[in-house]
């Protein structure tokens, strides 16, 4: 198959159907929605056993237990998706919205309108359900979309966009507004991140190594998180109490998440009173303990800490310990450190407060608040496409809004510059 006539077919089409997408109404894309919805409830069946031959391959590749359970489809897993959807369907369309409508000195009125991205490419690794996710959320948000899914889930997402195809066709919908590419050559992914003319923003989600390839090689804007080095400190001022509470919940609440504490800073004045009973807390869970020459002496169990340390996501039972003079140096360390995703404090000091959501230069700065809130669901997002810790064009969870952009508009009624 010649790859490069095969994806420069699939951007010329998403281009077509993305200004398609772009006129259509809140209610058009809603029905749209609800049709993928109905289409993949009464196609359980075929998307179960479509699902079986992935499964089928993976074991015998010899795919790790938790990729394998990431790939697998169940009726309970169909039914999230099914929910997912209808939950974006429900969402406020931002497409349209008109903000800041302000009256210049001239008669002239500017202010700024939402419009959609235009094409949306996204990479994505194992689980099919995202392929339900992506698409609701680029439909909703007036983008097409390319879905590079892993070829590890070929057949499941193949069937899942036999679904969508459906339910666009139902809403007479231009039908390549969601698009998969077919083939599983990794060359395709090459020509994808290298196509500005036909593919406006890339989303990889998936691991380090894969966003780190698409970050190297991509001629076209994209939105990611290489890994989510998270941090709490606890201030010289903390509720010891909050304090505990709060930080073996964002430690041990999930481990696998991007959102999920890897690092923690105590103040040294509390220490003594904070660090031996959190630690037992952490012992109880069978988090291993990493900490600084000071951590250690103050508990013994706890082994020492690298500089590599410092800078790991974990996504384990781990977790490293410093133990810093103060906020000062607390705000350093997680600057240098940091994968600027999430990092909080927990501080009755207002003014710590303060300066920690100031200085801190991280995507979500919290306070008082586990690391695990940082998602779209819990920020009222509705739902996320991912996460982004880039400053431009997005930053944190990236939903609906996301998704789009803004231009400048001008209302006048005649008016002439002078």
């Amino acid at each position: 198959m010649d790859i490069k006539a095969y994806m420069a077919e699939l951007g010329s089409k998403a281009r077509t159907a993305s200004r398609h997408i772009a006129k259509a109404t809140t209610a058009q894309k809603n029905v749209a929605l609800l049709n993928i919805a109905d289409s993949i409830d009464q196609s359980r069946e075929a998307l179960l056993e479509a699902n079986q031959q992935d499964m089928a391959a993976g074991k015998q590749k010899g795919l790790e237990a938790a990729l394998l359970d990431r790939l697998e489809l169940t009726d309970a897993r169909i039914d999230g998706m099914l929910e997912g959807i209808k939950q974006v369907a429900a969402l406020d369309d931002p497409v349209g919205e008109i903000s800041d409508l302000k009256y210049r000195p001239s008669g002239i009125q500017v202010g700024r309108m939402r419009v959609p991205l235009g094409v949306i490419g996204i990479i994505y690794e194992s689980r099919p359900n995202v392929t339900c996710e992506a698409a609701s959320l680029c439909l909703k948000s007036g983008n097409a979309t390319i879905l590079r899914g892993g070829s590890e889930a070929i057949h499941s997402n193949r069937a899942i966009a036999n679904c969508i195809k459906s339910g666009l066709d139902l809403a007479n919908m231009n039908e390549h507004i969601v698009q998969i590419i077919e083939i599983t050559d990794r060359a395709a992914v090459g020509e994808l991140i290298a196509s500005p003319e036909q593919v406006d923003v890339i989303i990889p989600r998936g691991g380090k190594g894969l966003i780190e390839r698409i970050t190297r090689e991509a001629k076209v804007p994209v939105i990611k998180h290489l890994d989510g080095n998270c941090h709490l400190y606890i201030d010289d001022s903390a509720d010891l109490g909050k304090s505990i509470t709060v930080a073996v919940n964002a430690k041990t609440q999930r481990y696998g998440t991007c959102c999920t504490l890897e690092s923690l800073l105590v103040a040294d004045s509390v220490a003594g009173a904070v660090l031996p009973r959190l630690c037992e807390r952490y012992v109880s869970h069978d988090v291993e303990l990493r900490g600084c020459k000071k951590t250690q002496d103050l508990i013994a169990s706890v082994k020492s800490a690298s500089e590599e340390d410092w800078e790991t996501e974990y996504l384990a039972p781990i977790l490293s310990i410093k133990i810093v003079e103060g906020l000062t140096e607390a705000i350093n360390h997680i600057n240098k450190y940091s994968s600027q995703h999430t990092e909080s404090i927990m501080t009755e000091n207002h003014e710590h407060a303060q300066r920690f959501l100031r200085e801190v230069d991280s995507s979500s700065v919290m306070v008082n608040a586990s690391t695990r809130f940082a998602d779209g669901f819990e920020y009222g997002l509705g739902a996320e496409i991912g996460i982004s810790t880039d400053k431009l064009h997005a930053r944190g969870p990236v939903g609906l809004e996301g998704l789009t952009s803004q231009k400048f508009i001008v209302l006048g009624d005649g008016h002439i510059r002078k």
